[in-house]
């Protein structure tokens, strides 16, 4: 912000002596409007020393994908857009035959198992299980009676959604890519930490009769944010953050009125 082009000074009148239209060095007084020393950079220094930034949903250092920030008012916004309890998309890969103690495939090895007996229908079928047990759970904790106008007409809308706290909810998982002894997987979900989604590949292995870790954890969505809205490291300047942040204001304020009305 402080390299970009700042505003012009302030200027005011001052009364300079300037030679007298007859000659013969005589002066007179005129009027003539100066710039105003002290908004000069050089006395009044950077103009801004302090920029507010709020983080969104958190990533840990094992995990990569979109990263919501909020930037001055933008902070504000971050609140509601939480409270609006959004669903994120994460591609998740997973490595057959070995287990390690924190579910990542970095982490010390506890096991190695056999994978030969393991398809992809078996995994499917898992998947399938965790998904409608989840759904249980989502509609338990929307606290909605799904007899009612209200829950048809937030079901169309695809508003319903825990609006509070809750454990983590999966509201939807599938095989995106499967060869032996690999994975990945798309996971739509709620309230979830990255340490989560690893710890469900490990019980995925479990549930196959094998062992499974987790090689990657990439956030694709959050809310509605994707990864077409976010900025690599190489575009982090004033310009490209400016043009992100009207890009995406229309999509915030669409949301906000859907979901809080």
């Amino acid at each position: 912000l402080n390299a970009a082009p700042g505003r012009a000074p302030r200027q005011r009148v001052r009364f300079l002596q300037a030679p007298a239209p007859g000659g013969g060095g005589a002066v007179e007084l005129v009027a003539a409007r100066v710039p105003v020393l002290a908004d000069h950079p050089l006395v009044r220094g950077p103009q801004f020393r302090k920029l507010k930034i709020g983080a969104g949903h958190r990533l840990d250092v094992k995990a990569s994908g979109v990263f919501v920030l909020g930037i001055g008012h933008g902070n504000k916004l971050l609140t509601h857009l939480y409270n609006c309890h959004l669903t994120k998309v994460y591609t998740v890969g997973g490595l057959f035959g070995k287990a390690t103690d924190d579910f990542s495939d970095t982490g010390n090895l506890v096991e190695k198992t056999t994978f030969d007996h393991i398809t992809r229908e078996k995994l499917e079928r898992i998947l399938a299980v965790i998904q409608g047990t989840n759904q249980k759970a989502l509609l338990m904790y929307s606290n909605i009676d799904m007899k009612t106008q209200e829950a048809y007409e937030l079901a169309v809308k695809g508003l319903i959604r825990p609006m509070g706290k809750s454990p983590p909810i999966i509201t939807a998982v599938r095989c995106l890519q499967f060869a032996l002894p690999e994975f990945q997987l798309e996971i739509h979900c709620l309230h979830e930490t990255q340490q989560y989604l690893r710890k469900m590949v490990h019980e995925i292995g479990l549930e196959l009769k094998s062992s499974a870790v987790c090689t990657q954890v990439r956030r694709i969505r959050d809310g509605v944010f994707t990864v077409d809205d976010a900025l690599p490291r190489t575009q982090w300047n004033l310009q490209s953050i400016q043009e992100a942040i009207r890009n995406c204001q229309l999509k915030v304020e669409t949301e906000l009125e859907r979901t809080l009305g």
